[in-house]
């Protein structure tokens, strides 16, 4: 075998073949530490596949040249050559790199459940390591070798505790209190029966809990606006708590009232600050080792760590460099010199974090207290003031709306909201952007390209397969052969996902308006079966209290309510998705002067299409609710494709930017005498013209003297809630590393106010009393 390849060849790899996948390493380590914090902050297919490569490619290149040192020591071991010790004192760093940086320990949830693997690889790599060492004795580096080794053995450690610690059962272990035995029940019944058998006149009361009421007269909140720092300490104090949502469990009535009352006394953009910092907590928590960095074994480990690789520059500069080769010694001084910046920029980002942040200064017992470390605040309030929620006005209508407009290296999350239309999607038509909006980076990066090429690449393969010309055989396989590769990888999908979604920045008075909504239905949560049955609402609550106010003309609302409690929730997904770009693409709608009434609109198609995102395009994320909804969508899909191609809808009869309105034209002038399923029967689960049916419906709510689009868009944020609550909360905490969704936002605001079914509403805490009557 070895004869194939010149000896040239063979010898140009023996010698760089290694130096080459460790400088990869360290490539690979640079690249983790600079853009795997922007995994929350971007939602970009290419930019997640570049860190994913880079983590599975760091973890394999240091386990090949590993290897790779063992076996060229072994081969050298009766020859005296300098670069040995050198080959030696290189091994310590691939365990350094092994640990990785602090900005990334896992990919996705379930790496996290593979801590003991890495457990196992730690000690494999530790013993491979010593052992290459002990190979090169007698060596002249063998004290910044041994030192090194200890420091590298100390990341690894780090990254295989984070893993632990973010494991599920141990992230459940971690929250559960001290075990409480309650009131010493045998001892109390033994006194009651002992003072009774003497007919002594006992009973036994209840006292109610001597703190209860005293929380009362304590201010939730300061009465000025809060500030920076103070939105990282609430964040942090019910970060605390309600991580506890990842892993199911439950929180007591105390602690369901107190955050209430605060997210009560809150403004929607104080909230929305407040939880954009909790979802990032919990996403350094499950992904960084954030959470055993932030105390003080873990600081100290930081500092010994970083110790070592001073110790070992300044131990290598005092060594002769002229016994060994001058790339070689290059080589060496990039680890160690950049193995510190490295280290030093991660040690930076830990200074400036909010988890450092809000543990360097909690929370005041007392708001009115005055405080000495003052001006400490006051330089914090600055720091996180670069992290700020701002808002550019986008005019989109009238004086327009403020979208979120902040610095992207200094995001919390993508803040965009996704759109995915299904009769656009039938068009093969993007959905348009409402508020369009370009950031820095943009000016840099053309973004559109990935795109571009996915329009260019889909169509053109799809006509390739089908082409059956005699004289190209070559291209119909060719074509065939490149989607058959597609679809056997499951690529196609991806490359439609970005073809045809859309991103919008999220504004502030969507934003408004779904706070505004869960915290007016709060208040109906007295006790738990409201807290549930309010939650559980998927549009039925805006529908009933709507059927109060019918008006002659308006429509039945009996009707309209079985659209939503008589269907599934991905049936009724689909069919108010149709019915809302019905109506939006219709005409008359255009013509809207209110303020007020297109703002409704423009949230109904907000959410409308981001629903259809959230159904189609993150079945993982939807999975507790989806249903049926991909057969359904498909069987809708190919109704509407028929029924286009029936009435000539297509870019060649129709410009392309009225498509879509055209299309939609066609499917409101077709007679609906008869209920689509009386038609069609259970067979095809298509729901295109039950949509049509329910847009006509609501069209009488016009006629009723309602507004329409209220109505609408309100029922688009009960089927949001209904999504966010019913959802698998570890697919929430999933999607916080791939740049986050506003359905996440949703889910734990609703915690807040404490709708949902995790909490354990029943007695308050008492005590027992025996009394014995005189």
């Amino acid at each position: 075998m070895g004869d194939m390849f010149p000896p040239r060849l063979k010898k140009f790899w023996d010698k760089w073949n290694i130096r080459g996948v460790i400088m990869l390493s360290l490539f690979l380590q640079t690249i983790l530490i600079f853009f795997a914090p922007s995994r929350k902050r971007t939602a970009k297919k290419l930019f997640l596949v570049l860190i994913w490569s880079a983590y599975l490619l760091a973890d394999w290149a240091a386990d090949y040249a590993v290897g790779q040192i063992s076996d060229s020591q072994e081969e050298a071991a009766d020859e005296h050559d300098r670069t040995r010790e050198l080959l030696a004192f290189w091994s310590p760093f691939l365990l350094l790199h092994l640990g990785g940086p602090d900005t990334i320990t896992a990919l996705a949830l379930e790496d996290n459940e593979l801590w003991n693997r890495h457990l196992f690889s730690l000690v494999c790599q530790a013993v491979a390591t010593v052992y290459v060492i002990l190979l090169s004795t007698p060596n002249r580096l063998l004290t910044p070798t041994v030192i090194m080794l200890f420091g590298g053995v100390i990341k690894y450690v780090e990254r295989t505790s984070a893993l632990f610690s973010a494991s599920l059962d141990k992230f459940k272990d971690s929250m559960l209190e001290d075990p409480d035995p309650g009131a010493n029940y045998a001892k109390l019944m033994e006194e009651y029966a002992f003072k009774r058998d003497m007919n002594m006149p006992t009973e036994v009361i209840v006292e109610e809990d001597p703190e209860k009421g005293r929380e009362g007269n304590i201010p939730v909140r300061p009465d000025d606006d809060l500030t920076n720092l103070q939105v990282v300490q609430y964040a942090f104090k019910y970060f605390n708590i309600f991580k506890g949502l990842i892993v199911d469990l439950i929180f007591t009535n105390k602690q369901r009232d107190e955050s209430r009352k605060f997210f009560d006394s809150l403004t929607p953009e104080e909230a929305l600050s407040i939880i954009e910092v909790e979802l990032s907590l919990i996403y350094e928590s499950l992904f960084t080792k954030a959470e055993i960095l932030h105390n003080w074994t873990g600081a100290v480990f930081r500092v010994i760590a970083l110790a070592c690789l001073v110790s070992s520059l300044c131990l290598f500069s005092l060594k002769s460099e002229a016994q060994y080769e001058g790339f070689d010694v290059a080589l060496t001084y990039a680890l160690l010199i950049c193995g510190i910046a490295l280290d030093s920029i991660a040690l930076l980002m830990f200074c400036v974090s909010d988890w450092t942040i809000a543990r360097l200064r909690s929370l005041k017992d007392d708001l009115d207290e005055k405080d000495p470390w003052a001006w400490v605040d006051r330089i914090l309030n600055w720091i996180l003031g670069l992290r700020t929620i701002r808002w550019k006005r986008s005019k989109c209508f009238m004086d327009g709306h403020q979208v979120l407009d902040r610095n992207f290296l200094f995001r919390r999350w993508s803040e965009y909201v996704h759109a995915y239309n299904l009769i656009g999607y039938c068009l093969k038509i993007r959905p348009k952007r409402i508020h369009p909006a370009k950031g820095i980076l943009h000016s840099f990066i053309p973004c559109s390209g990935p795109r571009q090429f996915c329009n260019w690449i889909h169509p053109t393969l799809s006509n390739l397969s089908k082409c059956k010309w005699i004289t190209l055989p070559v291209t119909h396989q060719l074509g065939r052969l490149i989607t058959y590769v597609l679809d056997f990888f499951g690529l196609t999908e991806l490359v439609e996902e970005i073809r045809f979604t859309a991103s919008d920045r999220l504004t502030r008075e969507l934003w408004v308006f779904i706070f505004k909504q869960v915290q007016h239905k709060h208040r109906f949560a007295e006790d738990l079966e409201s807290a549930k049955s309010i939650s559980s609402a998927r549009g039925d609550w805006t529908l009933v209290e709507t059927s109060s106010k019918t008006t002659e003309g308006g429509p039945d609302h009996a009707k309209l309510l079985r659209y939503v409690t008589e269907k599934d929730y991905d049936q009724s997904i689909l069919m108010w998705h149709i019915a809302t770009e019905l109506l939006y693409q219709s005409p008359e709608e255009e013509e809207v002067t209110k303020k007020e009434e297109y703002t409704n609109r423009e949230f109904s198609k907000i959410l409308s299409d981001y629903m259809m995102y959230l159904l189609i395009m993150q079945p993982a994320l939807m999975s507790a609710v989806s249903g049926i909804a991909k057969i359904r969508f498909l069987d809708t899909c190919a109704e509407a494709n028929e029924f286009f191609e029936r009435r000539h809808i297509n870019t060649k009869r129709h410009e392309k930017d009225n498509l879509v309105k055209e299309a939609s034209r066609a499917i409101l002038s077709v007679k609906t005498y008869v209920e689509p399923l009386d038609v069609k029967g259970d067979r095809s689960k298509s729901v295109l013209f039950d949509g049509s049916v329910l847009a006509k419906e609501l069209m009488k709510l016009k006629n009723g003297r309602e507004n329409m689009w209220e109505v609408v868009s309100k029922v688009w944020v009960e089927l949001l809630c209904f999504a966010a609550t019913h959802c698998d909360s570890k697919e929430h905490a999933s999607q916080l590393s791939k740049g986050g969704e506003l359905i996440n936002f949703v889910w734990l605001l609703m915690a807040h106010f404490g709708l949902g079914d995790q909490f354990q509403i029943n007695r308050d805490d008492a005590r027992a009393k025996l009394i014995v009557a005189k």
